[in-house]
């Protein structure tokens, strides 16, 4: 029987007004970065005159001058080393601890997966106190041992551990319920055919946790790369300081100079756009989608 006509009106009215209302939340969200841009290529008499996206004479040294005033390259080094190595220890350790929780039979793995839950609840700056004593208690904060190069690799990982273990219990949530759906036959397959525990894991359990592993990584980048506090907490020589850093050093200094401090935000914000894009297929992609053969 077919529907009358107002269903079909009311449906097509509802999918119109929820594209209507998408479009509006993602321009909010574009406009913004949008002028950002457009800001880092005008000069400080057009800035607020010339109202175009892309102006027709664009100043493209401002993010060299952005760049060499504000130190960025050093600051942006370590910001990339610090992203890299949390987000792939958060990814490996997250992985691992996920896959056996999920599918090996361990002894109170359940308590061990509510605590990690329980931990979800308590961020980085509530527990700032009690890491600043832990990390002086075990070296990770001024050590001397006489060798400056030693000391910098020794305060990067009181930097860095806390990181990685701030992203572990999300991850660890996210990757259990992919590995709680993953079939029962793909195991046993793999397990005939002679694979080992490690193996299926590998080539099995995480082709198969892709679309969640890029969550993990997306959410992750970003918490890294925006990270402030800690830094200035843990982090004793301005050489080892992240590129947030140097952004808020820059501004105090150019705060006026609305171009120069533009381009800052924009070589902040590039490397995130880029990591979300190379990762957005693998969002949407299905739960087998390293499991179905094409």
């Amino acid at each position: 029987m077919q529907k009358p006509i107002y269903y079909k009106i009311k449906k097509f009215m509802l999918m119109y007004s929820t594209h209507i209302l998408l479009i509006i939340i993602s321009l909010s969200c574009i406009l913004p970065l949008l002028w950002m841009f457009s800001s880092s290529l005008k000069t400080q008499a057009t800035v607020f005159s010339d109202m175009s996206l892309f102006p027709q004479n664009p100043h493209w040294e401002n993010f060299y001058i952005a760049w060499t005033k504000g130190g960025f390259g050093r600051y942006f080094f370590n910001s990339l080393l610090y992203t890299i190595v949390v987000v792939s220890g958060i990814v490996f350790i997250t992985s691992l601890a996920a896959y056996g929780i999920s599918r090996l039979k361990i002894p109170g793995k359940n308590v061990i997966f509510y605590v990690f839950l329980a931990a979800m609840m308590i961020p980085i700056p509530g527990a700032f106190v009690a890491l600043y004593v832990l990390l002086n208690k075990l070296g990770f904060l001024n050590p001397n041992t006489g060798f400056p190069l030693l000391d910098n690799v020794i305060m990067r990982l009181g930097y860095i551990l806390p990181l990685i273990n701030s992203g572990l219990s999300l991850g660890i949530y996210m990757l259990k319920t992919f590995f709680d759906k993953m079939p029962g036959d793909l195991e046993d397959s793999a397990r005939i055919d002679g694979c080992s525990v490690f193996g299926i894991y590998w080539h099995i359990a995480l082709p198969m946790a892709k679309p969640a592993i890029a969550v993990i990584i997306i959410f992750n980048t970003l918490n890294v790369w925006n990270e402030y506090l800690l830094a200035m907490l843990v982090l004793t020589g301005k050489s080892l300081m992240p590129l947030t850093r140097a952004l808020m050093v820059f501004r105090g200094t150019h705060i006026t100079e609305y171009p120069l401090l533009m381009s800052g935000m924009t070589i902040t914000v590039i490397p995130i756009i880029i990591i979300y894009l190379m990762l957005q297929k693998h969002i949407i992609a299905g739960i087998t989608a390293g499991a179905v053969k094409g």
